[in-house]
Formats: C-alpha cells, structure tokens, sequence
C-alpha cells in the first residue's frame, strides 16, 4: 500500500493523467457550470489536488478569471501542469498545511479531499484559510459510503489513506466549518454506480 501522493505521481509519470481527466470531465463540467454561470464579476480561483492542471487551464480562460491557481502533492503532476501551462499558478504543496497569499472567491477539487487521514479538518481548514467571505467551495467526490461500488477501491489502488464518509457526514462538515446555502447532488448516477457526490457551499459574510 502507497500513500496518495506516490500512487498519482507514478500515474503522472505513467501518463495516466489524461485518463483520470476524461473519467471526471461530465461531473467537473456540471460543477463549473453550476459555480460559474452566476458569476459577473471578476473572481480568482483554486483548484484543490489539481493533478495535471486542465481544471486550472480551463478556468484560467475564463474572461472573469483574474486569478487561477492549482495546488497538489504531487511534484510529478506539478511538474506536468507547469510544461502545459505559462499563464497560470502552481504549488506543489500538502492541502492541509498550504494557505494561498490572498483568499479566493472560488475553491473547486474534483476526487481529493477523502485522501486524507480527517477529510473534516480538511474543509475547515480550507473555508477558514483560503475562501473570501462569500466566497465558494465546491468538491466532487466518488468515494462514499453511498456509492457501493467504491467499496474496493483502497486495495484495488494499493492506496494507504482513503477515508469513507457518508452523505451526511460531508454535508454536516461543511455546515460546521461556516458554510451556509449548501446544496448537495448526485451527478452521473445509473445502475449501482451512486454518481459523484457534489457538495457546495457559501462561506459566510464575516
């Protein structure tokens, strides 16, 4: 067993980025249009875990994007998202103790935050040290009780931290980190497969 971050560089170095891309791509396109398509007025933008960058290049050329930037653990998918992409900002970090310089208007990550030993200090972590009052965030998510068919994914990957909560208790951590109007829905749901769990949520005006 491996821990997160050496699995996704072996993938990065491996090529297997692309892949992971194309597998998420209707739950992070229904995402970005539910987060962007009220937006007029400028904002800046972070995608959390955000492997080889394509979140961050294609938010980046958003015409109200003032600012895009994309942090990972990985050095080899920084490294990667770095060779495609002069225009925006990468950081090489861990989540849980990385702070942007300026808070942001909108956090996005797409299938990060359950690779964490406490997924919840994560969130409050996040809303309390990168959002702007008012500001977004929204995280995707296939790897929850609900979804059945995840079940196996820890041995099946060989990966050492994969922590499954349920439903409930990501909606409950993001009430209790300060977020308000949360809204939660499942996105590509058929079959046995769950969908991806989407959770959304404002950060207070304080």
């Amino acid at each position: 067993m491996k821990s997160p971050i050496e699995v996704f560089s072996k993938w990065a170095d491996e090529g297997r980025d692309d892949a992971m891309a194309m597998g998420h791509s209707n739950s992070v396109n229904a995402m970005l249009d539910f987060t962007l398509k009220n937006i007029n007025d400028s904002f800046t933008f972070i995608d959390s875990g955000c492997g080889n960058g394509w979140v961050v290049r294609k938010v980046g050329e958003h015409p109200l994007c003032k600012k895009a930037i994309g942090v990972d653990g990985s050095r080899a998918m920084i490294n990667k998202a770095i060779s495609f992409d002069s225009n925006n900002t990468y950081e090489c970090e861990d989540l849980i103790d990385w702070s942007p310089v300026e808070k942001v208007d909108v956090v996005f990550s797409m299938e990060v935050f359950y690779y964490f030993n406490n997924p919840i200090n994560l969130v409050g972590h996040v809303v309390k040290n990168w959002l702007k009052p008012k500001g977004r965030l929204i995280i995707g998510i296939d790897y929850y009780e609900e979804n059945k068919p995840s079940e196996p994914w820890p041995l099946d990957c060989g990966i050492s931290i994969m922590t499954r909560l349920s439903e409930k208790e990501w909606k409950d951590s993001f009430s209790k980190s300060g977020l308000v109007n949360i809204i939660t829905w499942r996105e590509g749901q058929k079959d046995k497969w769950g969908g991806t769990l989407i959770l959304t949520g404002e950060k207070s005006n304080y």
